[in-house]
């Protein structure tokens, strides 16, 4: 099988892991992960990168993305079978399954999660994408200060945007690094011990789980963790265990003609 895989740039090493041992012949393209701060920049960019997937050339999509701030909402699949993990968000797919990940927030949902993607990607020089937050702030919203925000919004709401964005850390009790034999020597855990101690935060570590991502590039697609979403279809999430589903569109892309 020719699989096509598009994926965020915080997972490159896992997936690279991954695809060096796939049962499928891969061809994977990353996406900066400053994508994150604007979901519609993101559904727009996976669309354009979806419809232009030739059928000629790859029999299914792999996206290496969770739904992501419901980025993934609304996006269709394209010329060929989209496949796409039953995921919240990218620490699913470094932690092996939706179970273990939903196991580990109900043992502390203070968890603020770090990963070698995560740490490198802050860091890396490229590609940056105005923020925009469903409040309307825009790409104020991390340098707005609290008068600015009652002007704007009122004296209620502007206070209460104020309190949330000025103390968000304070949410978060603990400090999670998600470990790979492959990346120890990377020494990230020096830095989140650090980045806990400045915080309060206390700091752990975790084994990271790849098997979910093998599975993906593997092509074992099985209903409970992979959402197969066929042309003519779109990404929908849904309020359950499933976390998404697929629905007709209302347009279907149009059929490629095929090469003699």
């Amino acid at each position: 099988m020719r699989l096509k895989v598009i994926a965020c740039e915080v997972v490159a090493r896992e997936l690279y892991a991954c695809a060096a041992r796939a049962r499928c012949s891969v061809d994977v393209t990353l996406l900066p992960q400053g994508l994150h701060d604007n979901s519609d920049t993101l559904r727009g960019r996976l669309q354009a990168m979806i419809d232009a997937v030739d059928p000629e050339r790859f029999d299914a999509l792999l996206l290496g993305y969770g739904l992501c701030n419901n980025s993934l909402s609304g996006v269709r699949a394209g010329h060929v079978p989209m496949i796409v993990p039953r995921a919240h968000d990218c620490i699913t797919l470094l932690l092996g399954s939706k179970v273990r990940y939903a196991k580990l927030f109900a043992e502390c949902p203070g968890t603020y999660w770090f990963s070698s993607g995560w740490l490198e990607c802050r860091d890396r020089r490229g590609e940056r994408i105005d923020p925009r937050q469903n409040s309307g702030l825009g790409p104020l919203y991390k340098t707005i200060n609290a008068d600015d925000l009652v002007a704007r919004y009122g004296k209620e709401i502007g206070q209460y945007l104020s309190e949330f964005m000025g103390h968000w850390e304070g949410r978060y009790t603990r400090g999670v690094l998600i470990r790979f034999d492959f990346d120890r020597d990377l020494r990230h855990d020096v830095e989140v011990r650090r980045l806990c101690q400045e915080r309060g935060w206390r700091f752990e570590e975790v084994p990271g789980d790849i098997s979910l991502l093998q599975a993906a590039c593997n092509g074992q697609w099985d209903e409970a963790r992979f959402l197969t979403v066929a042309p003519g279809q779109a990404v929908r999430p849904c309020y359950d265990d499933a976390i998404l589903s697929a629905e007709p569109c209302q347009s279907t892309p149009p059929k490629e003609e095929r090469r003699p």
